[in-house]
C-alpha cells in the first residue's frame, strides 16, 4: 500500500520511507500523523519493497522489537524505516499481553480482522469475573526511525491510560480497541474518530514525538 501527502506548491518533495508493518491500520495513522506534523512522506509499506521480508520480533521490549523492525527493513530495502512495537499491558494479568499482544492468542494469520477477534476474546476470557476497578490497563507505544546508510537511530514512546471492558463496542481502529475504554471521554478506541484517536493514543504521543525529533533534524542541517 503505497501512500503520500501531497505539498503544498513549491514544498520539496516528500521524503521516501518504508514502514516495517503490513498492518494497513497503522500505515494510515502514521501518514495522518506525520502530516499535522508538517512531515512530508511518501510512505512505502515493506510489502511495496520487501515482500518476501520476514520482520522478526523477538526481543522482550518494545523498544527492542521496533529497533529491530526498523533496523531490518532499512538495511533489507536502503530506504530510511519507520517501525513501532505496541502492546497493552493489563495491570489485573501482570502487564499481560505486553509484547505479546500481537500473538497473544497465537501466531498471526494473513487475517488481521481474525486475529483481533481471537486475541480480544482471549483477553477478556482471562478477565471474567475481574471487577471493573481491578480492569485498568495502558496502551504503550515506541516509535522508531533508522536510516542504515546514514547511521541514524532514533526512538521515542507514548502511553495511554484505560479500562477493559467486559465486551466489545464500536466499529473503528484495530487489535484491543474495541474493549479499550478511555474514561475520560467514556468511549472505547474504536468508537473514535482518526484525528481524535492519534490525539490521545499511545502510537499518537510516540510518532508525533518521533516527528518532532525528525523536524528538529532537517533543520540543523548535516
Amino acid at each position: 500500500m503505497n501512500q503520500a501527502v501531497d505539498p503544498p506548491p513549491g514544498a520539496p518533495a516528500p521524503t521516501t520511507v518504508v514502514l516495517a508493518t503490513r498492518n494497513r491500520g497503522k500505515m494510515k495513522e502514521i501518514l495522518d500523523l506525520f502530516g499535522k506534523a508538517g512531515i512530508q512522506l511518501h510512505l512505502l509499506s515493506i510489502d511495496d519493497v520487501a515482500s518476501d521480508l520476514e520482520l522478526r520480533e523477538d526481543e522482550s521490549t518494545f523498544e527492542g522489537n521496533a529497533l529491530a523492525k526498523a533496523r531490518q527493513a532499512s538495511s533489507a530495502t536502503g530506504l530510511p524505516a519507520l517501525a513501532d512495537d505496541s502492546g497493552l499491558e493489563v495491570d489485573a494479568l501482570a502487564g499481560a499481553p505486553g509484547v505479546w499482544s500481537a500473538r497473544y492468542a497465537g501466531s498471526p494469520t494473513q487475517d488481521a480482522g481474525s486475529d483481533d477477534r481471537r486475541n480480544n476474546e482471549k483477553l477478556l476470557h482471562a478477565l471474567a469475573g475481574v471487577p471493573e476497578a481491578r480492569r485498568t490497563a495502558r496502551y504503550r507505544c515506541v516509535a522508531t526511525y533508522v536510516d542504515t546508510a546514514r547511521n541514524v537511530e532514533l526512538s521515542r514512546a507514548g502511553s495511554c491510560e484505560g479500562q477493559i471492558l467486559t465486551s466489545p463496542r464500536g466499529t473503528g481502529g484495530f487489535g484491543y480497541d474495541p474493549v479499550f475504554l478511555v474514561p475520560s471521554l467514556g468511549r472505547t478506541m474504536a468508537e473514535l474518530d482518526l484525528e481524535e484517536k492519534n490525539r490521545l493514543s499511545h502510537r499518537g504521543a510516540a510518532f508525533r514525538a518521533l516527528a518532532r525529533d525528525l523536524r528538529a533534524r532537517a533543520g540543523s542541517g548535516p
